[in-house]
């Protein structure tokens, strides 16, 4: 009887052991935008990480589309680390601060003023592919525009050697002719830039990107990529933001030319918030949104303009702080919460929601995925920001079948003109 009491008694303690305490099982919430640090982050460490040591080109696991059209495989490279950094510029130029999201930020911001350094070094092995291939201008664009929206964190302290050296890389892509779609404005972004820092920059090819992105646009916030529309979401990849930078750098820099700069901005910037409404409005009650047109496997990318605005802070007047965030959260957790999007030396692959290499354009390489970076710019906004502490509310299609009251769409006309000054 005494044995079979003990028998009872130890299995009761050994089970009291075992079984985790409630408290222990409860999983740990993250706020919103903890869970975007944590996205941001798990993107962006094994790029910065190894790229500060001259190790990436070593390193990374490369993927190549499926019907890769045969040219040098090393434009993978430029293409991940420009992509990353021009979505995470804006939260690696917050002040440091000693929280857990602030010492990664740091972290990061010293990860990537090497591997700035290292990327226009010809001695480093991670030197990248300016030279010799077209493929050049569209990254060069988007290193550029990592400087732009990170200029006080991510150029300014840049050596003097490092920062002449990008101004020569950026200068030679005027080699380089652009086919007659969205890659004027590569060619704009970089020399607006060069515009800003008081570098010699050529105004023809700003000009023209500008004229032609007029006539271009077709209404209600959609572009045409070129001479024709397409129903993608380049729109949201290239047009409005490197349109909207364009414009501003030319400000910035009391540029005097033909065009009116500011106006044109200033008409941009609506049409820009008319296409958030949009891209919003696409973004189901279950976080998913259409997936249209090439280049799907830019994943988030597709929300850019969405995330602009957000971080700007001239959101539409029919997009609150909370329904924007709360919807991108959504979209995120459905993204990476369900499907694995990386490999197993944690780069990005080839897919929209998972490992899917058939979405793959005869030009996409795993470092092109680097664009999902691109929806995480209101990360540039600190935590205290009405757009990370306001009310979680629901978005326009929660609302809409929910029975619940919401704003009718209407078309948005340009009430802006503009006339050449002279």
């Amino acid at each position: 009887m005494k044995i079979s009491f003990y028998k009872t008694l130890i299995l009761a303690m050994t089970c009291m052991i075992a079984m985790p305490s409630a408290a222990a099982k409860k999983k740990v919430q993250l706020t919103d935008r903890q869970y975007w640090c944590q996205q941001a982050y798990k993107m962006a460490q094994p790029v910065l990480e190894n790229m500060s040591k001259g190790e990436l080109q070593k390193n990374m696991q490369l993927e190549l589309s499926p019907n890769w059209d045969g040219r040098n495989k090393n434009v993978a490279y430029m293409e991940c680390f420009g992509r990353l950094m021009a979505g995470i510029a804006p939260w690696l130029s917050l002040p440091d601060d000693n929280t857990p999201e602030g010492k990664q930020r740091q972290q990061l911001r010293t990860w990537a003023l090497a591997s700035y350094k290292n990327a226009v070094d010809p001695t480093s092995p991670d030197y990248l592919a300016w030279r010799g291939h077209g493929q050049a201008l569209v990254d060069a664009a988007y290193v550029a525009e990592s400087f732009i929206r990170g200029y006080d964190a991510l150029w300014v302290p840049l050596d003097k050697e490092t920062k002449e050296r990008y101004i020569t890389e950026f200068t030679q892509m005027r080699r380089i002719d652009p086919p007659y779609t969205n890659w004027f404005l590569f060619s704009s972004t970089i020399e607006s830039f060069l515009a800003k820092v008081q570098a010699p920059y050529d105004e023809f090819r700003v000009n023209t990107a500008c004229r032609k992105v007029e006539e271009w646009y077709v209404g209600d916030g959609w572009y045409a990529d070129g001479p024709s529309f397409a129903f993608d979401y380049y729109s949201s990849y290239v047009f409005h933001p490197m349109y909207l930078e364009t414009l501003q750098n030319m400000v910035d820099a009391k540029a005097n030319t033909r065009i009116d700069y500011k106006k044109y901005r200033e008409r941009e910037l609506k049409r820009a918030q008319k296409f958030a409404i949009v891209l919003e409005r696409f973004i189901s009650p279950e976080g998913t949104f259409p997936v249209i047109g090439r280049s799907t496997p830019y994943r988030l990318a597709a929300m850019q303009p969405l995330a602009l605005m957000a971080w700007y802070q001239t959101l539409p007047q029919d997009l609150s702080n909370g329904q924007v965030r709360a919807a991108l959260t959504k979209v995120m957790h459905r993204m990476f919460d369900y499907q694995n999007n990386y490999n197993e030396g944690g780069f990005l692959t080839i897919g929209f929601c998972g490992s899917q290499p058939n979405t793959a354009d005869w030009y996409t390489n795993n470092g092109s995925l680097y664009m999902c970076s691109l929806s995480f710019l209101p990360l540039g906004l600190p935590a205290d920001a009405p757009f990370w502490t306001d009310e979680a509310q629901p978005w326009t299609q929660v609302k809409a079948w929910g029975g619940m009251p919401f704003p009718k769409d209407h078309h948005w006309a340009d009430d802006i003109k503009t006339n050449d000054k002279w």
